[in-house]
């Protein structure tokens, strides 16, 4: 499939780029995708969440009325969870990641980023740089590239410190470079903007 390439004017430049079609035509697998994307959201949990037991709990430990004959449930001291007290069987730290095979990361971000190219959602223009970051620089940018209204994910082939700091106050805009590129990330966005050199960093990379 060929794209046609654009300047950061939002013009065409006359020339096209071709795509992989084994990489941005296959078969999207929604399994793998699927799995992926779990992946991605339990590796970022914290897994910090905790609450008290009976045994952590700071109280008297006087049983505050008769085993039987209460009218109630029967409980011992004022940490019960009866009484209010701790948390039966409630939530301690652990870790949620889990370990997915490499193939099956490489099929699902195949599948996502053909998902784009049938959605039409990816857009190619030509490298740039900013000489220092600013925002207004690229707002003028997503206007040109008539994605301002669009959640837009931009690609670069390499960390680009100026072009990071010019969009990172826009609300629907991220960049990330190709080792931040994720499935996640392709699919949570409208319009995928990629720039030249970032094609061929993405072929290199899924086709190896």
């Amino acid at each position: 499939m060929e794209l046609s390439v654009y300047t950061i004017q939002g013009k065409d430049t006359g020339r096209k780029i071709t795509l992989n079609d084994a990489i941005f035509a296959i078969e999207p697998n929604d399994h793998a995708i699927w799995l992926d994307v779990r992946q991605y959201q339990a590796n970022s949990r914290q897994g910090t969440h905790k609450s008290k037991e009976r045994s952590e709990m700071t109280g008297s430990t006087r049983k505050l009325g008769k085993q039987k004959g209460g009218g109630g449930a029967r409980h011992g001291d004022i940490n019960s969870p009866v009484m209010g007290g701790a948390r039966v069987f409630g939530p301690k730290p652990r870790d949620y990641s889990f370990k997915l095979n490499k193939k099956v990361k490489e099929l699902a971000r195949k599948s996502a980023l053909s998902y784009k190219v049938i959605d039409n959602a990816i857009m190619v223009i030509e490298d740039f740089n900013y000489e220092a970051p600013k925002t207004k620089q690229f707002v003028a940018l997503t206007s040109n590239l008539q994605v301002a209204d669009k959640k837009s994910l931009f690609v670069l082939p390499e960390a680009n410190k100026n072009v990071y700091l010019s969009a990172r106050n826009l609300a629907k805009v991220q960049v990330v470079t190709l080792s931040g590129l994720n499935t996640y990330r392709v699919l949570n966005a409208a319009t995928l903007v990629l720039t030249e050199s970032a094609v061929a960093g993405i072929e290199n990379i899924l086709n190896a």
